[in-house]
């Protein structure tokens, strides 16, 4: 029997070769599934809704301060801006191409003392309030990346994931809009660099969500 179904398949293949038989409709297994093509056509339709939000004028005019901060093994947030440098770039980058302003990451250095950016991280409403007032930011956006090290019982090896949650909020406190990406890798222990590529995979998607919730959210903000 064994020795008939070699010969059954070397007749095949052989066929294949000689062009008896297309290659593209030959195979040894049933086709993949579709379901990457299917969660890529939902993104990008989730996507388009929320840039097709329509924006008042004066909103685009309103300026936003993007904050990033890192939750620590300890449970202390690390907030010194000009350590993302590349985080700020990808977010204010798409938010400035859909017609919104923000500041860079020295002006708002230069304006705004480092015990009242770690007051957003610790949803201090009176220090925020007074900070943003001061820089004349209408709007805030706070990133934080938070992370999870885990060891792997089937891989054996170290697997680390991290979070980066984003919250928009208006200058007084309230939140408009609140949304989140996650990414895991093995063995790597690089928090800020893993949540860069983090960052540049789901950045379109989470602009976006942010965007949509703004201009439908942010119109009761006087």
């Amino acid at each position: 029997m064994k020795r008939g179904r070699a010969k059954a398949l070397v007749a095949v293949l052989a066929a294949i070769a000689a062009g008896g038989i297309c290659a593209q409709d030959f195979r040894f297994s049933d086709p993949p599934d579709d379901s990457v093509a299917r969660e890529a056509a939902a993104r990008d339709e989730r996507i388009a809704h929320d840039l097709s939000a329509p924006c008042r004028a004066d909103l685009k005019n309103k300026k936003i301060m993007v904050i990033i901060g890192e939750r620590e093994s300890s449970g202390l947030i690390e907030a010194q801006q000009q350590n993302y440098g590349p985080h700020y770039r990808a977010i204010n980058r798409r938010l400035q191409a859909l017609g919104l302003r923000t500041y860079t990451p020295e002006q708002i250095r230069a304006q705004i003392a480092q015990a009242e950016i770690d007051a957003y991280f610790r949803n201090d409403p009176d220090a925020a309030l007074s900070a943003s007032r001061r820089l004349g930011a209408s709007f805030v956006l706070r990133g934080l990346i938070s992370s999870e090290a885990m060891r792997n019982p089937m891989m054996r090896v170290n697997q680390v994931s991290v979070n980066m949650g984003f919250t928009l909020t208006a200058s007084n406190g309230r939140v408009i809009s609140d949304t989140d990406a996650t990414a895991s890798s093995y063995a790597d222990a690089d928090v800020r660099r893993m949540a860069q590529t983090l960052i540049d995979e789901h950045a379109d998607e989470v602009v976006a969500k942010l965007y949509g919730d703004y201009c439908r959210g942010a119109s009761a903000h006087k």
